[in-house]
């Protein structure tokens, strides 16, 4: 196939992973990144061989761009992604999907307006962790899943981030920072959510600054920092999640487990792509750590663009769509709106199921 040209704005951090493995990938042509600070840009280009650095707007006038990723800041996400399709790209954005359900609902009226494809992180669960189990869960491994839990629990990144004040101000907080991992992958091996029933609350409000650059100031605390609540899905299984930043002590609940009538399933970090995975079947007394399938088990942030540019070839559906991301958006408003209302929230939106990814295909290829 041919390549597909693509293009990144927003050189922070995490733009390093995709920039190394979007020249991996054999349909990708990374030719161009762009940043509000130029010298950023050029620095990451010069340490990744980018051949273009330029303006927001430069790179969006490129005729030969069809991709744009969008790795700016979250609240950020909505009117860069716009931007880009109104420029006729199609846009994969790191998560999430936009700050608010609006916001989201404007982005995917205008690309199916323009006939262009949007996509969102986490692509985490295309990693061969968490396919290792939807395989087991489809082939019968559990027999019949009937319930699961979730469990981010954390202190807060105020310990270590440099400028952690966004993750304690509106659109913030444990579950918008990491409720797409655990909700995406509940999704990808349950399928889609019919209505949640949520509580939140915080334990402090005010934190303060222990990592180095901002040591000792005082940030308030705006959001809830402990989300917890039940979601049923539409298959009739019942989830039960925890995301918190009111951990002080440590936790040693698992990540996720998704229970069946004939077993249990340990699932990986959904914040990673590899292992482990265990399962232990009824009347069984230990867990056994099942082989992962050939596949991408280290960081392959970039795998969502590849996926989608395979998608712009053939016309087949993209797995990490910008329906799914709005679907997890929604489910995560959902617990918040729950608690404020004291009522259960009935999702508006549903999704496909992604697809499983092929096994044994050629590494960095995808079909």
């Amino acid at each position: 196939m041919d390549k597909v040209k693509v293009g990144i704005i927003g050189c922070g951090k995490i733009s390093s992973i995709y920039m190394e493995n979007c020249q991996k990938f054999e349909i990708l042509e990374l030719v161009a990144c762009a940043d509000m600070d130029l010298a950023r840009a050029q620095e990451q280009a010069d340490l990744y061989n980018i051949p273009r650095v330029c303006t927001t707007e430069e790179l969006l006038n490129d005729p030969e761009i069809s991709i744009v990723i969008n790795l700016t800041i979250p609240a950020a996400h909505a009117e860069i992604t716009l931007k880009a399709l109104h420029s006729g790209k199609h846009v994969y954005v790191e998560k999430p999907l936009t700050v608010s359900k609006e916001e989201g609902q404007r982005v995917l009226a205008l690309a199916a307006e323009k006939g262009l494809l949007v996509g969102s992180a986490p692509e985490t669960f295309l990693g061969a962790g968490i396919q290792t189990v939807l395989k087991l869960i489809d082939e019968g491994a559990i027999g019949l899943p009937v319930a699961a839990t979730s469990f981010m629990m954390g202190r807060g990144h105020e310990h270590w981030h440099p400028d952690p004040e966004f993750y304690y101000a509106a659109g913030g907080g444990p579950m918008f920072d990491m409720g797409p991992y655990y909700l995406t992958a509940l999704v990808q091996l349950l399928g889609p959510i019919r209505s949640i029933a949520g509580i939140t609350g915080k334990a402090l409000t005010e934190r303060t600054i222990t990592s180095d650059k901002k040591f000792g100031k005082k940030v308030p605390v705006d959001i809830p920092t402990h989300v917890a609540g039940t979601l049923l899905f539409e298959n009739g299984a019942i989830g039960t999640l925890i995301t918190s930043f009111d951990i002080f002590g440590g936790s040693e609940l698992p990540f996720i487990e998704i229970y069946g009538t004939e077993g249990t399933i340990q699932v990986p970090d959904p914040n990673t792509f590899g292992g482990p995975v265990r399962i232990r079947r009824m009347g069984e007394s230990e867990w056994n750590e099942q082989p992962l399938l050939p596949g991408y088990d280290q960081n392959t942030r970039g795998i969502g663009p590849a996926d989608m540019a395979y998608a712009i070839q053939t016309g087949r559906p993209h797995r990490a769509s910008g329906e799914l991301a709005y679907h997890v958006l929604e489910a995560m408003w959902a617990f918040h709106e729950s608690s404020d209302s004291h009522t259960y929230y009935e999702m508006k939106s549903t999704c496909t199921r992604p697809a499983a990814l092929p096994v044994e295909l050629a590494p960095y290829t995808l079909d």
